[in-house]
């Protein structure tokens, strides 16, 4: 960033538009701006989401999240421009890997729940989702070759496995759905 913000409120966005990191000036309403919005709504959620107490292994997962997703909202305000590198996608399929080894395995689907902890990184897979939504949005109506659909795919599968360990951490049971399927399986037979 060659000039660094020395004043917060411009009133250049008054009357409904702002500007892109190449000086572009776009409705509020435009594609791009919802899914930079949407990055940044996601990486403030992992900010509350850091306010919890866990190991420091998560909070330091979290932090650096926080700078991809930070790379991602620069990369999206400069059309063009690509700072997420593969490596981001790559350190979240290894945290996927490693979360995999640690949790038990699913019974059924789960319902956000449990602690405090694990139902904000629910919270944060959600709007992960949404964001990666509006990016899909974006590449349909422009050129957008960069990673974050990848990356923002990952990372709800991160925050969903996160849950579930915080949960595990905790000692509290992950909140299953109570599913007609799970009910006749768990009910004895009678013969």
């Amino acid at each position: 960033m060659g000039q660094r913000l020395t004043q917060i409120t411009t009133r250049t966005g008054d009357a409904g538009m702002t500007g892109l990191g190449n000086n572009e000036r776009v409705p509020k309403s435009h594609v791009r701006v919802q899914a930079m919005g949407d990055v940044d709504e996601l990486n403030s959620m992992l900010g509350l989401l850091l306010c919890e107490e866990m190991a420091l292994k998560e909070q330091a997962l979290l932090v650096d999240i926080q700078h991809e997703l930070f790379n991602l909202g620069g990369e999206l305000s400069i059309p063009g421009f690509l700072l997420l590198k593969e490596s981001a996608v790559a350190d979240l399929d290894l945290e996927i890997a490693s979360y995999v080894k640690v949790l038990p395995p699913l019974k059924e689907f789960i319902l956000p729940g449990g602690t405090r902890s694990s139902t904000l990184a629910h919270v944060c897979r959600t709007v992960a989702r949404r964001a990666e939504r509006s990016l899909v949005t974006l590449s349909k109506e422009e050129t957008y070759e960069g990673l974050g659909i990848q990356y923002l795919n990952r990372l709800s599968d991160v925050m969903f496995m996160l849950a579930r360990k915080l949960n595990l951490d905790a000692g509290v049971p992950d909140v299953y759905w109570k599913s007609e399927r799970l009910a006749k399986l768990n009910q004895p037979s009678s013969v």
